[in-house]
């Protein structure tokens, strides 16, 4: 047997050998494991509607996920969400999975005929709402490749890829140098955004700015006016006229001075 294979760069999946030559799986079962893996993540069919798209029909279809779920490569999580609601969740997977434990019976009580209880997800692993955060920086992301049409995202990719454009954004970057980042010298042809918005978003993340030092002052040796560093004022050097505030007066600089001197001595001062 010749085996002949094409180089594929876009629209392909991989898939390990050990899945395609289970034995465990029916050709049909095969085949449809390897369509289901072929979908991208967040996909949604169900058995019926697979049955409706292939000529195998209803049954051969239900027989094919019964073998794929005795097998480990297909499960049906039943998910309670926070509102009290219950939905399913399908997962495929592309190497045999344990069985999840069986849910017993409690002690004393009547079984149910060798029924297992499905899985029931906690409420705190549902996928919470994007934050704050988040949503800022995914409309950020947005607004920055809107220039250019070949960068088209969806919305479940911008959100994985907000964690890296918030980095930016608390770098103190702004939105024009973002898409001066992500934009320019696009490969030809790109097959996909998302990776290479990712792949820029890492490379280039520019370094954090340094906090500028707290501003620090002294005061002048002769007038007790704060400087910015050790010494005398300008005014004391001759280099310039002082600059008296309004409503104070340079004869209340040295009386302030002399008063909060003796409070610290521990003597009162008249008014």
């Amino acid at each position: 047997m010749q085996i002949h294979r094409s180089v594929h760069t876009r629209a392909f999946t991989v898939l390990p050998n050990g899945l395609l030559q289970d034995r465990r799986l029916s050709y049909t079962a095969r085949g449809l494991l390897a369509d289901l893996l072929s979908r991208p993540d967040g996909w949604r069919e169900d058995g019926r509607q697979m049955a409706d798209s292939s000529p195998q029909g209803r049954g051969a279809v239900r027989r094919a996920l019964k073998e794929l779920k005795d097998a480990g490569y297909y499960r049906v999580d039943t998910v309670r969400r926070a509102d009290g609601t219950v939905r399913s969740e399908a997962h495929v997977f592309d190497t045999p999975q344990p069985a999840p434990a069986a849910t017993r019976p409690a002690s004393g009580g009547r079984g149910t005929g060798g029924a297992v209880t499905p899985p029931v997800k906690d409420p705190g692993q549902e996928p919470t709402l994007p934050d704050e955060r988040t949503r800022a920086a995914v409309a950020t992301l947005f607004r920055a490749i809107r220039p250019e049409p070949r960068l088209r995202l969806g919305e479940a990719e911008a959100q994985a890829l907000a964690p890296l454009v918030a980095q930016w954004l608390e770098r103190g970057c702004s939105e024009a140098e973002l898409a001066q980042a992500l934009i320019p010298g696009l490969p030809q042809p790109m097959h996909s955004p998302a990776a290479i918005l990712r792949d820029r978003l890492q490379r280039k993340l520019p370094p954090e700015r340094p906090e500028a030092p707290p501003a620090s002052y002294t005061e002048c040796g002769r007038c007790h006016d704060p400087v910015p560093r050790p010494g005398i004022c300008r005014a004391c050097a001759g280099l310039g006229t002082r600059t008296v505030a309004v409503g104070s007066g340079a004869r209340a600089t040295p009386r302030g001075v002399a008063r909060a001197r003796a409070a610290l001595r521990g003597r009162p001062q008249p008014a």
